[in-house]
């Protein structure tokens, strides 16, 4: 039986060679300005040249080309090769530095403790059942008082219909459910051929802050418009936000948040 990690591994070496949504090659346009690209709202630092960023479950050949092109020294980590391939091709085309690391988001052994000062993660962590340990790793991996950038699909975008009723969109799955969301067809807020999961928020917020990080800032994308097409995605992200953006801050006293009881514990 195939594992979740081997499932979406070959989802997204499947969609990545299909060209599918999400796997977009960064544009000329992206490119005129590659960190406000990344970073619509200004939270990494300016100039972000020889700072060690990680793009976490991010291949794609976006955030990690454009970081390097601003001067980052980058590591992009993703399961599918396949995704990958597409930074490796996009660097290579601009004469671009970066490194990549085929590793899994909850499992990254293969990377040093303290080893980075930014970790970047695009939206990737509903593909994994226990986002708190992608929480751990990014602790372990991630300096003092360094950044770490997340964004997330909603608990209530996964819970709601993808077509309105009468009534308007419906929860239709439960808020504490276990295993895997049921399949679904490709949609604005699902990637068909994955496995994914819905995170409550207390493991969204709660577990960022368990695992040694301090939320700075909230940000949730303004996708919906009140004149969309009834079925349409716009229309849908008026009544069902769909992401959730988090800027956090890894703290100093807690080096090791993977054994950590308590941020507060003497």
């Amino acid at each position: 039986m195939k594992t979740v990690n081997e499932h979406n591994r070959r989802a997204w070496d499947q969609r990545a060679r299909d060209r599918q949504r999400h796997t977009e090659n960064a544009s000329d346009k992206d490119f005129v300005d590659p960190a406000s690209a990344v970073d619509p709202y200004g939270w990494l630092p300016r100039p972000i040249s020889g700072r060690r960023v990680l793009c976490l479950a991010s291949g794609g050949g976006r955030q990690g080309p454009l970081l390097a092109a601003a001067g980052a020294k980058v590591t992009v980590a993703d399961l599918s090769p396949e995704m990958l391939k597409l930074d490796h091709e996009v660097a290579a085309h601009r004469g671009l530095d970066l490194k990549t690391v085929a590793a899994s988001m909850d499992d990254l052994s293969i990377l040093a403790d303290d080893s980075f000062d930014i970790v970047l993660q695009p939206v990737s962590t509903c593909y994994v059942s226990d986002i708190v340990q992608v929480y751990r790793e990014v602790a372990r991996v991630l300096a003092g008082g360094g950044l770490y950038l997340s964004k997330h699909k909603q608990p209530v975008s996964l819970q709601a219909s993808l077509i309105p009723s009468p009534q308007h969109y419906v929860l239709n799955e439960p808020y504490y459910r276990t295993g895997a969301l049921p399949p679904s067809a490709s949609g604005f807020h699902r990637e068909s051929g994955t496995l994914e999961f819905l995170h409550r928020w207390e493991e969204l917020l709660g577990g960022l802050c368990r695992a040694g990080f301090v939320i700075e800032d909230v940000k949730e994308p303004q996708m919906g418009r009140p004149d969309a097409e009834v079925g349409t995605g716009e229309h849908r992200c008026g009544y069902a936000p769909p992401y959730i953006e988090l800027k956090a801050r890894r703290l100093e006293q807690s080096r090791d948040a993977r054994t950590r009881t308590s941020l507060w514990t003497p």
